[in-house]
């Protein structure tokens, strides 16, 4: 039976398509090397991302996302002849767009824009789509065309061209545009997203997808389609069914140090988000748990810590399933320049999920499986 399970590993293996993701410098790190950091927050708090908007006709409203420290992005092409971008592949939304030669705001003139005009297979609808975020909005027209994802081909796949752009983030963003892989209750109505396309046109072995997060390094980093590779995590995968189908939200039991609950105590609901890359919760909470790291706040709404307690401060265990996921300090706390260190917990300002970011999915591979409406996680290998 052992022989039966290996084999099938490694043909599960064999069926997946691997697309490299690169870690870059977070636009956070940016701005606060340009100096700008501080009136950027005033003016976007970073607390206010994941209030949520009133639906409106015709407007997809995302929770309100910042990519403010997002470190992975991967590269896909749309049309023929294909056209390059770089994309965030974000679990926390569902929709495909890049700018497009249409775009006048500034975010458009400083990345790369699609030109339909330039592709032979591109199909055009003049309908406006409207998605609104945290910090700003992204207007423009849906159209149709071919996306190549690494080795697969979707062809006519829906996506956004964007018109304009109001958020900072896009303009001092690394990424061109967002390749969301939520549920499609969040797409936008009557499209179908990517990865939702790719099953559907047979594309895939399996119905699911992956992501491995490398640390320290600059390359490294996976998202994997239709399989899992074995070789990127340590022992058994545990699985988590999906508690509500939208984001990827799954049911946690609580949050401990040191054998203590400190959060969600008898249970609370969290999103696997790879667009995300803190730690973030609602704000009591979080400000007990940053009151327990002795973190301190300061001017622009960051927390500051001591860098000589990484080597001192618990693991922090986020118990899911009945399964412990350790989280060490050396994970929530990060250092920046001139020997200053921050803490990787955030607030979700008055709203009531946890959203597991980068922080805890550079530790644990994380399988999201479509196919049966659950969550594989494992300890990532270093």
């Amino acid at each position: 039976m052992k022989w039966i399970g290996f084999l099938s590993l490694v043909a599960l293996s064999e069926c997946l398509v691997t697309i490299p993701l690169t870690k870059i410098k977070s636009m956070r790190e940016s701005l606060r090397e340009k100096d700008l950091l501080n009136d950027y927050l005033q003016e976007h708090p970073y607390s206010q991302a994941y209030r949520f908007l009133h639906k409106q006709e015709g407007v997809t409203a995302e929770p309100m996302r910042s990519y403010l420290d997002l470190y992975y992005i991967g590269t896909i092409s749309i049309g023929m002849p294909p056209q390059e971008f770089k994309v965030i592949f974000d679990t926390g939304s569902a929709d495909l767009w890049v700018p497009s030669i249409y775009c006048s705001s500034p975010a458009c003139a400083t990345h790369k824009t699609f030109n339909p005009g330039k592709s032979s297979t591109f199909q055009s609808t003049n309908r406006p789509i409207s998605l609104q975020y945290g910090s700003g909005s992204m207007t423009g027209l849906l159209g149709y065309d071919h996306v190549r994802i690494g080795d697969l081909v979707v062809k006519f796949q829906a996506f956004g061209l964007s018109q304009t752009e109001s958020s900072k983030s896009f303009e001092y963003g690394v990424f061109d545009g967002i390749l969301g892989l939520s549920y499609p209750t969040m797409a936008l109505t009557g499209t179908t997203p990517v990865f939702d396309s790719m099953w559907k046109q047979g594309l895939l072995s399996e119905n699911l997808f992956a992501f491995y997060l490398s640390t320290n390094t600059e390359t490294g980093s996976v998202v994997m389609f239709g399989g899992v590779d074995h070789s990127y995590y340590t022992g058994e995968l545990q699985w988590v069914p999906v508690s509500r189908q939208g984001y990827w939200q799954i049911t946690m039991d609580s949050i401990s140090m040191n054998g203590k609950v400190i959060a969600c105590d008898g249970g609370c609901q969290a999103i696997v988000d790879t667009g995300t890359s803190l730690l973030i919760g609602p704000n009591y909470p979080i400000f007990d748990i940053l009151k327990i790291i002795n973190a301190r706040p300061t001017s622009t709404g960051e927390y500051i810590i001591n860098c000589n307690t990484i080597n001192i401060l618990p693991d922090i265990v986020f118990t899911i399933n009945g399964v412990g996921y350790p989280v060490p300090a050396s994970a929530y706390i990060r250092r920046g320049q001139s020997d200053v260190c921050y803490s990787n917990f955030d607030d979700s300002f008055g709203h009531s999920l946890w959203v597991l970011g980068d922080v805890f999915l550079r530790l644990y591979f994380t399988v999201f499986d479509r196919a049966n409406d659950r969550i594989g996680l494992a300890p990532a290998v270093a």
